[in-house]
């Protein structure tokens, strides 16, 4: 794949968890969170390329894709938060209780807890290229369930904020948010780390 496809493949994949994310931010519920496994459905059905879908399976040599992935992701969430800024609904204000969450939750432990989020988005999507989605249906309720950060819907939600308030912490967001990007990725590793290694 080249960079150019790789970056339109991610970008789309941001698209798809985007509109997940605004349809959770309208509700903030468990309906939200089962209508936010369309993202991830969506996405591997097209198999386009999403961070979290990919680090768990990335090898070596591929490792400097992640970086390229994760910045398709973000564009494409960055597509949808701008659409979702002209939505009459309190997304912003949602979104915004979201994110004073995680600040609170701080980097260390908001990273740990993006690990279980990792683990359970590598299972379903290894379910998922078998053509059994229950775990990609189950899974991402799950991981919303439990307030495990996914630094792409994660980066949607920040997008979504009153720019007032992002701006006065934008230090601490950027520290949370390298801090559940490593978790994700540890998630996303800890099966072939601890069985396969």
């Amino acid at each position: 794949m080249t960079i150019n496809q790789l970056l339109r493949s991610s970008f789309l994949a941001g698209v798809c968890i985007g509109i997940a994310g605004f349809g959770y931010l309208a509700s903030k519920d468990i309906i939200g969170a089962v209508l936010f496994a369309f993202g991830l459905l969506t996405v591997v059905h097209y198999a386009l390329k999403l961070y979290t879908g990919t680090a768990g399976f990335i090898v070596k040599g591929e490792v400097g894709q992640l970086f390229l992935i994760l910045l398709g992701n973000l564009l494409g969430c960055l597509f949808v938060a701008l659409i979702a800024r002209c939505s009459p609904m309190p997304l912003q204000e949602t979104a915004q209780a979201i994110l004073s969450g995680r600040l609170a939750t701080g980097p260390l432990k908001g990273g740990v807890l993006a690990i279980g989020c990792g683990f359970i988005m590598t299972t379903a999507v290894t379910f998922g290229r078998k053509q059994q989605n229950l775990p990609l249906l189950f899974g991402v309720p799950l991981f919303i369930t439990c307030g495990f950060p996914h630094c792409v819907a994660d980066a949607f939600y920040y997008m979504c904020v009153p720019v007032e308030y992002l701006s006065e912490h934008a230090v601490e967001v950027l520290i949370f948010y390298v801090s559940i990007v490593i978790g994700n990725f540890i998630g996303c590793n800890l099966y072939r780390a601890t069985v396969k290694g």
